[in-house]
């Protein structure tokens, strides 16, 4: 009887184990696109990423806040960091990478990016080195002005990518500017 007893046991502990094991796998169904700001960080996970690099100061166009931008919708996190954002020349970049153990990142996001401010201006992606893998990182660039020659930035006082159609409707990082 003793017998008996340990192995139902064992048994059930299996079966617990097994069921939380499982239950941890299961994704959860990612929230809506929120704009990320200093304050609201980017959608998915709630949080901002750093360079993690404490000597590094954040370009002097930006508010003191933390550049990199995630979005977890959907089976893809995406990290944005805008790179020339203080003196564009005639381009305005920003390093994209991608995550995902699931999804196939051959997206071109040049054709399926925008770059909006406050101003009301508006410019389409230039260029994405469309790649593929479960991991992808590229430079995601565009204009600095917009197609009637005004500058993007002057005046403006937050910018926003907006990432379409890449296993999610829309994803959206927002950065305050200070002028």
């Amino acid at each position: 009887m003793n017998r008996k007893l340990i192995l139902s046991l064992f048994t059930h502990l299996a079966l617990v184990f097994g069921l939380a094991a499982c239950a941890s796998a299961t994704p959860t169904p990612a929230p809506q696109a929120q704009p990320a700001t200093a304050n609201a960080p980017a959608s998915g996970n709630g949080s901002t990423e750093s360079s993690g690099d404490p000597s590094a100061l954040p370009p002097a166009g930006v508010a003191e806040q933390d550049l990199a931008r995630t979005d977890a919708q959907g089976a893809v996190e995406f990290t944005v960091t805008p790179l020339s954002l203080t003196a564009p020349d005639e381009t305005l970049e920003f390093d994209v990478s991608m995550d995902t153990h699931s999804v196939d990142l051959s997206w071109d996001l040049a054709a399926q990016s925008v770059l909006k401010t406050d101003t009301g201006l508006e410019v389409k992606g230039l260029s994405w080195p469309v790649g593929s893998g479960h991991h992808y990182e590229g430079k995601l660039t565009f204009p600095a002005k917009t197609a009637d020659g005004e500058a993007l930035l002057e005046g403006a006082k937050t910018l926003t990518l907006i990432i379409r159609d890449t296993d999610a409707a829309e994803r959206m990082f927002v950065w305050e500017l200070s002028r």
